[in-house]
């Protein structure tokens, strides 16, 4: 039988305060609206404590975190009904709900494709770098630099030009 990795309450809601914030920002980006995004970052954190995977460090535990929120989210936006709804947009989401304000920057960057999106996420936002970012993703590094570079041209086109 194998030995599995259980974690007691307290340690589960150490990791949870640790993590919450960064899981709710990805899963946002992803959806972009607030009851959809609290769903996946609720279910990131059940498939962390049903998975209970052995963290080699807390650098490894937030990557894992954050890889398997977008895994959450991408397969949410795959499922069959979230193709038949008809979902305000995130202008109005945001109108409608308290959430946080943006000024722009955080749209543009939800408004990117996929691809993008979490390449600019990890790297801006959460400070990882190119090579660490290749390594959570699973892609050459060659990949996420000019993933960076595509989507830096993006927001420039939609934002207009802005210092690095």
């Amino acid at each position: 039988m194998e030995k599995s990795c259980l974690r007691t309450n307290n340690e589960i809601a150490e990791i949870y305060q640790r993590h919450v914030k960064t899981v709710y920002r990805v899963c946002f980006t992803y959806l972009k609206n607030a009851a959809d995004t609290e769903d996946a970052t609720a279910d990131t954190f059940v498939k962390m404590m049903r998975s209970a995977p052995a963290f080699e460090s807390g650098e490894h535990e937030k990557a894992w975190l954050i890889r398997t929120a977008i895994n959450v989210c991408k397969d949410s936006l795959k499922h069959w009904w979230r193709r038949r709804e008809d979902v305000a947009s995130y202008s109005e989401t945001l109108k409608t709900e308290e959430t946080f304000e943006t000024d722009g920057v955080i749209d543009a960057v939800t408004g990117l494709p996929d691809k993008y999106k979490s390449v600019v996420y990890l790297y801006y936002f959460e400070g990882y770098t190119g090579v660490q970012i290749a390594e959570m993703l699973h892609k050459p590094q060659s990949t996420i630099r000019n993933y960076l570079h595509e989507a830096r041209n993006i927001l420039r086109e939609r934002l207009g030009d802005f210092d690095e």
